[in-house]
């Protein structure tokens, strides 16, 4: 018999997570909560909030045997301490472990210690201290809430006047909450940046393949900050000498970092990087697969999914294997119009049908409506393709997006052009 598995969250990570799931030998059945339009062609979805109880209780009516969690906000809550005191499997960092994520000044405050290359900061929990050291420090700089912030928290400063509107923003009018109470003001660093993935069981790291995001809204890197416009794998800058420079000088001593302060990591180790002239340094680290960035990777993955996460909850990463396939992947997300900003659901979404079998569409926000699929988000579909080349897998999936349409649909075109130009 195969195992069942629940997969928390309802983006279009989830749903390529819920994909590669479908693809394992040793997978019976797999649910979603809440999951999405999507995920529900190829799960069992559950509308119950992502809190302990109710997905305890849902997986002992299910018989779930393993529980991946998608987004970083269940793991800052505890949702694996809880299941780990029930003798549950679930994959993810305990609670002490996600304030990777959960606190910036935690995380920078970790690197100075332990003498991980980042950014030169100072923290701060009143308002006016944060202004002086402002007005002694100057511009560019960049301007970070402590918590959570749904990847709006950081404000890249030009000026002095966007500076002090974003501590007003974060500290004073508390736009992020709790997030706020503290903020993290860092130096501006220059280079190309990359995202860098690793799966670690509390002490070994076993590295997966690196991508490229990009956050602008609109093409040529400009607009306002989104949760992810598209991403490709693997950047052609990223060659083996970096890899090995970053695992030896970032995410290993990370691990091991942790393990020395009584937070053993377990899960996904996700570092955003600034490639400088000095060499690597950490930007932010994340808890979780990034999205879009998973949509690249787990097409990659060659390696049994289930035997992946297996690996990490049991600790015998040192033990499993893992490879990933010598090709490339593009994703491109197709956006409702005014996003990141206010925007409109319940548009009808056509043309999926059409688009080439070849061809992958993650679901983000989307829902069903009687027989129609509408939009349900800001950004609604993940549109992937894979290639021997990055240059094939861009060609690949900008002829089919159009074959998709939705009343303000939006995306960029450049998305994987810098490896391009490389």
């Amino acid at each position: 018999m195969g195992k069942k598995v629940l997969v928390i969250g309802q983006g279009a990570r989830e749903h390529a997570m819920v994909w590669k799931l479908k693809q394992s030998s040793g997978v019976e059945q797999v649910f979603a909560v809440p999951g999405n339009a999507g995920i529900s062609q190829l799960a069992e979805c559950f509308d119950v909030k992502p809190e302990a109880e109710p997905l305890l209780d849902l997986v002992d009516r299910k018989q779930i045997d393993l529980t991946v969690v998608g987004p970083e906000a269940p793991l800052m809550e505890g949702i694996v301490d809880e299941f780990e005191a029930r003798g549950m499997k679930i994959f993810g960092p305990r609670r002490d472990a996600a304030l990777l994520e959960g606190s910036k000044v935690f995380t920078k405050n970790l690197f100075k210690k332990y003498g991980i290359p980042t950014a030169d900061f100072r923290s701060f929990s009143d308002i006016d201290e944060a202004r002086d050291y402002l007005r002694e420090r100057g511009t560019p700089i960049v301007v970070k809430a402590d918590g959570l912030a749904a990847g709006k928290g950081v404000v890249v400063a030009a000026d002095k006047e966007t500076a002090f509107q974003a501590l007003d923003t974060i500290m004073r009018d508390r736009a992020f909450g709790d997030a706020g109470r503290e903020v993290v003001i860092e130096e501006c660093l220059q280079g190309e940046e990359v995202s860098v993935f690793a799966l670690c069981d509390g002490k070994t790291v076993v590295p997966m393949v690196a991508a490229q995001d990009h956050k602008r809204v609109f093409d040529g890197d400009r607009g306002p900050n989104t949760g992810g416009m598209g991403a490709y794998s693997p950047p052609p800058f990223y060659n083996q000498e970096l890899h090995q420079r970053v695992m030896k000088e970032i995410m290993e001593p990370v691990v091991k970092a942790m393990a020395a302060e009584g937070r053993p990591y377990k899960g996904v180790l996700y570092a955003g990087l600034m490639l400088t002239a000095d060499g690597p340094k950490v930007l932010e680290f994340n808890v979780r697969l990034g999205d879009p960035e998973a949509q690249v990777i787990l097409p990659l993955m060659e390696t049994d999914y289930l035997t992946v996460l297996e690996a990490v909850i049991d600790g015998k990463l040192d033990r499993t294997p893992i490879s990933f396939l010598p090709r490339a992947s593009v994703c491109v997300v197709l956006a409702s119009a005014g996003y990141p900003g206010r925007y409109e659901t319940g548009h009808v979404i056509a043309g999926l049908e059409d688009v080439s079998p070849d061809i992958l569409v993650f679901h983000a926000g989307t829902r069903r409506y009687g027989s129609q699929l509408v939009t349900d988000g800001g950004r609604v579909l993940s549109v992937v393709s894979t290639g021997d080349t990055v240059a094939q897998a861009i060609d690949r999936v900008y002829r089919e997006i159009p074959r998709i349409r939705f009343e303000g649909m939006h995306y960029r075109r450049d998305i994987g052009a810098r490896a391009l130009n490389m």
